[in-house]
């Protein structure tokens, strides 16, 4: 079968792989889409904290497909189906997972990265780890129910937002863009920033999608922060850069009270002079990953169509060239780029 392989730093190929039969207690998956996301990325360049990253393996870990076979012991899935996958696997045995907690397990297993991931045309997976996607669902649509799970965590779980809350969201990436929808959707007042590349395709993105932009290139943050709440502040700042400028910053644009939700990972440690974010009370919060309850309250939200899931996906890409889709994420001249292995 056709799988897109890491070989090297910046180095993707189009391979011929062996395709697996499932073993007692797994199911093969025909992919159709898969998402290229910012972990990817960062592994594609091999930057600081992916160096660990297997090769050569085969990439991706976010997608959606057809379940075509299943293994003896399986009996939640039938043929037919269309399915994701949770591709960080808990160990189910860790402090963490024993309390709902398995996006932070202590021993996980990460898809694409540690082991082969799904840009192939089929994949084996456990079905403990498969997530049944409604009929009324797009298959491409469905392929974004990861990093939308991940979107979902940050923006319902790990901050406090309310109806008309002003939100600012540091970077316009595919997670920054989800989490900026879903709030939006909440009838919450959201602000995205960005500069530089993000304004050639996806600051213009957020703007289709109804979502207030600011290009920090030209406009000083700080002041357009000061002007629209009065001097206030925002109520929360997500920051998905994945620069410790982004987490550097964020706290100056939180009101007192407020709250700064990290969910990118910058690769260099960041320096916080803390007095002020005492004495404002600020609450400082990561947000990782995703649990099952994330990927039920992503599918929901796909299912009863509550954000513009088709203006933010690229499925232009086809997996014979997938140098494209890196570098083109790079440039910023795509937010969710995905392959179609249809």
């Amino acid at each position: 079968m056709k799988a897109i392989v890491q070989t090297g730093r910046e180095e993707v190929e189009v391979q011929e792989v062996k395709r697996q039969s499932p073993s007692a207690d797994e199911v093969l998956v025909r992919v159709k889409y898969a998402g290229v996301c910012g972990s990817d990325v960062h592994a594609y360049l091999q930057m600081d904290g992916f160096e660990w990253v297997k090769m050569p393996r085969v990439m991706g870990h976010e997608y959606a497909g057809t379940v075509v076979e299943t293994g003896e012991n399986v009996t939640r899935f039938s043929v037919g189906e269309t399915v994701v996958e949770i591709p960080i696997h808990p160990c189910g045995e860790c402090h963490q997972c024993e309390i709902g907690e398995e996006n932070v397990c202590q021993n996980t297993t990460l898809v694409g990265m540690e082991t082969d991931g799904a840009y192939s045309e089929y994949t084996t997976v456990d079905a403990n780890q498969l997530i049944a996607i409604p009929d009324a669902i797009e298959t491409r649509h469905a392929a974004v129910t990861e990093p939308l799970a991940i979107a979902a965590r940050a923006a319902y779980e790990r901050a406090d937002v309310t109806p008309g809350d002003s939100i600012l969201v540091q970077g316009p990436g595919p997670i920054g863009m989800l989490i900026a929808a879903l709030l939006d959707s909440l009838g919450a007042h959201v602000i995205v920033s960005g500069l530089g590349k993000d304004t050639k395709y996806r600051l213009p993105l957020a703007k289709e999608l109804g979502i207030e932009t600011v290009d920090i290139s030209e406009t000083d943050l700080g002041e357009y922060i000061e002007r629209e709440t009065d001097s206030i502040g925002v109520d929360t700042v997500f920051d998905t850069t994945g620069h410790k400028s982004g987490v550097e910053t964020a706290v100056d644009y939180a009101r007192k009270g407020g709250e700064v939700i990290v969910v990118g990972l910058p690769g260099e440690s960041s320096e916080l002079f803390f007095s002020p974010i005492v004495r404002g009370e600020l609450d400082i919060k990561t947000s990782y990953g995703a649990t099952r309850e994330n990927y039920k309250q992503a599918v929901n939200v796909l299912e009863v169509g509550a954000i513009d899931v088709e203006t933010i996906i690229d499925t232009s890409y086809e997996s014979d060239g997938p140098a494209s889709a890196f570098e083109d994420f790079l440039a910023g001249q795509t937010c969710k780029p995905m392959f179609s292995f249809q």
